[in-house]
C-alpha cells in the first residue's frame, strides 16, 4: 500500500500523536520525537522550486540528491544517490552510476528514470522563484526558460540528461561548468518519484506536453501537498501551522534514531524562547546573539554552539522599479509617498547607505561578534576583497546625498516609504528599525514605516518587484564566488527582479567570470565588479556575525565538526543524525 494513501496516512498520523502525547508539545521529554519551532511558513515541499530555507530544511531530509557534502566540507562531496561519477570529453560529460535497492516513501524503486525525471523537470519548468537557472546554465548554456529563450527545444533537453543502456545518468554540457557537482549536491536538484508524479497530475515526462510546463510555478503543486522522496524521513501532516514527519521504515542508509519531526510555526520569539527553557521544543529559530546569551545561556538543559562559520550574505535591498502601487502613496516626490523610480537616484541610495549605523548593529544584535562586510560574499570564499571600502553612519554625508537626491526635490518635500521585514526576525526588524530612526532623524519631513511582513508573500511580492526595502540574504547553492555575486549583482541574476538595478559593465564582468578557470583573473574581476558596486550604493550590506544556536542539551550529534552551513536545517545537520538522549 502506496504511503500516501488515506488508511497509512491515518495510521501515522495515530502514531505521531501518541508519540507526542508524552509531553508538552513534544519536546525534550520525549526521546523519539524532535520539535522544532520557527517563525517563518514553509512555502513548498517540490524540490523543483525549493529555494528558501524554511523550505529546503524539509525538502532536504524528506529528499536526496546524487551528490552531498562530506562532513563540515563546503568542497569535499561524497556520494547519496548516485555510488560514483565519471568526468568525460574533457570535462562536459558526466556519468553517475546510480545506488540500487533504493525506495521513494511510496514504495516504488528508485531508477535512473527517476533521476532523468528530475532534472529535465527543472530544466523544463525553472521558473523565476526557483534555483533551476544556475542548472540550466550548466546543462543548456542558459539560465532562461524555454518561454524567454526558443534556442531551447526538447532534443536539447533530452540529450543533455539522458539514461544509457546500463541505467547510468548521463549528463552532457556544452561547455565545461567546475561547478556542476556542487550544483548538483543543491537540494533543489534533489530526485523525485517520477511514478508518483505522473499518477498525481504532475508533468507526464513526454515531448508531447513539456511546452505546457514552461516556466511553471510549482509552489502549490501536486508535489508540494504530496511528496515522495527517498530520504529518511516522509511526510505524515502539514497545515498553514505545524508539519510531521516520520522516519521512513524502508530508508536505504542508517535508520534514524528519532522516529518523529515535528515543525511548529511560532512568530513570536519570546514564546519560541520560552518553549525552548521549558523542554516543550528541543531547538527553535536562531535568537539574535543578545537574547541567547543573556536569556539562554547557562539555562538548565540548555546547550549553546558558538563561533560557527557564516557563510550567508544579508542586505537591505533597495527597489529600483517599485511595481505595487499600494506602497507608494502619493506616487510623487511631494512629501506623501515615493515615485516609483525613488531608489533609482544614487544619491538616495548612498542617503541611506550612511545612515545605516553599522556599528549599532553589531554592538545590539550581534554583541560585538560581527564583521562589516565589503561585498555580498562570504569572507572565507575565493573572490573577497576586503579593500573595498565600506559605508558606516556619516550623518553629514547622508545629509549630503539626500539634499542632492532629484535635484533638491527630495530634501525640500520630503516622503513617506514603506517597507517591510519578516515577521518574527528580531534580526531583521531591529535592522530597519536603526535605519528608521536615522533616516527621520535628518529631517523632520522623510518618514520611513515598518511592517512586520509573512515570509512566503514577502518572497512572492520581491520577485514580483513589489517591494520597496526589504532585508534578505543569500546563503550558498554551491561554495563558489560566483553563486553570490551573480546572483545579487547580475542584471540576469536571481534578485534582479527585487533590486532592478543594471550595470552593463558589472554584467560584463560577472560573464567575463564565469568563463575563465583562473582563479587570479577572477579574483581580479570580482575587485572591479565589488568596487563598482560600492560607487554605487546598490545594497546596504549588513555586517557579519559568527553563528551561535541555542539547543537543548539532551540532543546529540550537534557540534562543530558535524555543523554544515550547505545544510538549511539550522544546526547544519540532516534531522537523521540527531539523537536525544
Amino acid at each position: 500500500m502506496k504511503a500516501n494513501t488515506p488508511l497509512t496516512r491515518s495510521l501515522l498520523l495515530s502514531t505521531l500523536a501518541l508519540a507526542l502525547g508524552a509531553c508538552s508539545g513534544g519536546g525534550s521529554g520525549n526521546k523519539s520525537t524532535l520539535v522544532y519551532q520557527e517563525s517563518a511558513d514553509i512555502p513548498t515541499l517540490d524540490p523543483g522550486v525549493t529555494y528558501d530555507t524554511a523550505s529546503g530544511q524539509v525538502v532536504e531530509n524528506l529528499y536526496e540528491t546524487l551528490l552531498d557534502y562530506k562532513g563540515s566540507s563546503l568542497r569535499d562531496l561524497q556520494p547519496k544517490l548516485a555510488t560514483s561519477w565519471n568526468v568525460t570529453d574533457g570535462g562536459k560529460t558526466v556519468t553517475f552510476k546510480l545506488r540500487e535497492g533504493v525506495k521513494f516513501h511510496t514504495g516504488n524503486p528508485f531508477t535512473c528514470e527517476d533521476a532523468q525525471y528530475s532534472l529535465r523537470r527543472n530544466l523544463i519548468t525553472n521558473s523565476s522563484n526557483s534555483g533551476n537557472w544556475f542548472i540550466s546554465e550548466a546543462l543548456l548554456g542558459t539560465s532562461s526558460n524555454a518561454k524567454d529563450d526558443p534556442s531551447i527545444t526538447w532534443a536539447k533537453i533530452s540529450a543533455a540528461v539522458r539514461c544509457d543502456d546500463q541505467g547510468q545518468l548521463v549528463l552532457s554540457m556544452p561547455k565545461v561548468d567546475p561547478a556542476i557537482l556542487p550544483k548538483l549536491a543543491y537540494i533543489g536538484q534533489a530526485i523525485v518519484d517520477s511514478k508518483h508524479a505522473k499518477e498525481i497530475g504532475d508533468w507526464d515526462g513526454t515531448e508531447a506536453t513539456w511546452k505546457d510546463w514552461v516556466g511553471k510555478d510549482l509552489t502549490g503543486g501536486v508535489l508540494d501537498k504530496d511528496p515522495s522522496g527517498t530520504g529518511a524521513y516522509k511526510l505524515v501532516k502539514r497545515d498553514a501551522n505545524s508539519l510531521a514527519a516520520s522516519a521512513f521504515a524502508d530508508y536505504w542508509g542508517d535508520k534514524p534514531t528519532l522516529q518523529n519531526v515535528l515543525i511548529q510555526k511560532v512568530p513570536e520569539d519570546a514564546t519560541r524562547q520560552q518553549a525552548l527553557l521549558k523542554g516543550d521544543a528541543d531547538v527553535v529559530e536562531s535568537a539574535s546573539r543578545a537574547v541567547i546569551q543573556q536569556q539562554l545561556q547557562g539555562k538548565p538543559g540548555i546547550a549553546i554552539i558558538d563561533d560557527l562559520p557564516n557563510t550567508t550574505s544579508s542586505a537591505i535591498f533597495m527597489n529600483e522599479k517599485i511595481s505595487n502601487a499600494a506602497l507608494l502613496g502619493s506616487g510623487k516626490l511631494d512629501g506623501k509617498g515615493v515615485p516609483a523610480n525613488f531608489f533609482s537616484d544614487v544619491n538616495v541610495r548612498k542617503g541611506f547607505a550612511y545612515a545605516f549605523d553599522v556599528d549599532s548593529y553589531i554592538k545590539d544584535v550581534q554583541l560585538g561578534k560581527g564583521k562589516p562586510r565589503t561585498m555580498l560574499l562570504p569572507d572565507s570564499f575565493p573572490g573577497y576583497d576586503a579593500s573595498i571600502p565600506t559605508y558606516a553612519l556619516d550623518t553629514a554625508k547622508a545629509t549630503a546625498a539626500f539634499k542632492a537626491a532629484f535635484g533638491g526635490q527630495l530634501w525640500q518635500n520630503g516622503f513617506v516609504l514603506n517597507a517591510d521585514y519578516r515577521a518574527g526576525s528580531v534580526a531583521a526588524q531591529t535592522a530597519m528599525e536603526i535605519l528608521k530612526k536615522n533616516v527621520e532623524a535628518l529631517n523632520p519631513k522623510f518618514k520611513v514605516n515598518l511592517t512586520a511582513k509573512q515570509w512566503s508573500t514577502m518572497i512572492q511580492d520581491s520577485q514580483n518587484g513589489k517591494e520597496a526595502m526589504i532585508l534578505n540574504a543569500w546563503a550558498p547553492d554551491y561554495a563558489d564566488a560566483d553563486n553570490f555575486l551573480y546572483t545579487f549583482y547580475s542584471s540576469k541574476g536571481y534578485y534582479q527582479t527585487a533590486a532592478n538595478f543594471k550595470n552593463a559593465q558589472i554584467d560584463g564582468w560577472l560573464d567575463q567570470a564565469r568563463s575563465i578557470a583562473d582563479q587570479g583573473q577572477r579574483d581580479k574581476l570580482y575587485a572591479q565588479v565589488g568596487k563598482a558596486v560600492y560607487d554605487n550604493a546598490y545594497y546596504i550590506n549588513l555586517p557579519a556575525a559568527a553563528g551561535i544556536f541555542a539547543y537543548r542539551d539532551s540532543l546529540q550529534g550537534i557540534s562543530k565538526d558535524t555543523y554544515n552551513p550547505m545544510r538549511a536545517f539550522i544546526l547544519g545537520v540532516y534531522w537523521k543524525d540527531i539523537s536525544k538522549k
